[in-house]
């Protein structure tokens, strides 16, 4: 960091009252919020323009979500320290933040201490694990089967059904985006889970980022 004595945070986020209260909440403390933008977009701008030091990336930001703008920075930063924001504990977003290169995933209603101790501990270049199902996806990171090569001989409407589970969505938003009924999303899911050597949606969702389908 070009000031040690202030963490340099870009926040991203499309709700102005959000960014105002964290600025407000960070008022004091060793981080100083030195920019705030409202979309993707912006946040890659920003990052390839300015100096920062940590990253708060909200997971929902418009024009490119905040888990594919993660992605497009990491290209051209990829050492830069990105903690993404979300008012969603969606396993699947946990687990594509992992498999993208996040260094954390905090929730909208954490502390403000543990807020600033996930800023800091990024800001030093570590990962904050801040829930038991984040350090769970890590060691499924690390598994042989996700690790491998493996060619997983996928339907076209299984591919389709992958990719939304990827994103996030429930069966029933599946379902709604595929014009299709519940009951077939479910038995897709299982045949994908089996096809693929893991062991739930979760782990298929870091499999499709590692195969490059979500």
């Amino acid at each position: 960091m070009s000031q040690p004595n202030k963490i340099k945070l870009l926040v991203a986020d499309d709700h102005e009252m959000l960014r105002a209260g964290l600025k407000c909440m960070l008022e004091g403390t060793e981080i100083k919020v030195v920019g705030e933008v409202a979309t993707g977009q912006a946040a890659v701008k920003y990052c390839l323009e300015k100096e920062v030091d940590v990253v708060l990336l909200d997971v929902r930001i418009p024009d490119g979500d905040g888990l594919t703008t993660l992605g497009r920075i990491r290209l051209d930063k990829p050492d830069l320290p990105i903690l993404m924001f979300s008012a969603f504990d969606n396993p699947t977003y946990v687990a594509r933040a992992v498999a993208l290169g996040a260094n954390g995933y905090l929730l909208k209603g954490c502390s403000r201490a543990a807020l600033l101790t996930a800023i800091e501990a990024a800001a030093k270049g570590e990962h904050v694990w801040v829930r038991q199902e984040l350090r769970r996806i890590t060691a499924a990171l690390a598994t042989p089967r996700l690790a491998a090569e493996v060619e997983a001989p996928l339907s076209q409407r299984e591919g389709e059904v992958l990719r939304h589970m990827a994103a996030g969505l429930t069966n029933k938003q599946i379902a709604l985006a595929l014009h299709i009924g519940c009951e077939t999303v479910k038995e897709h899911v299982q045949h994908i889970i089996r096809k693929i050597g893991v062991t739930d949606r979760t782990q298929a969702a870091v499999w499709a980022v590692r195969k490059g389908l979500a």
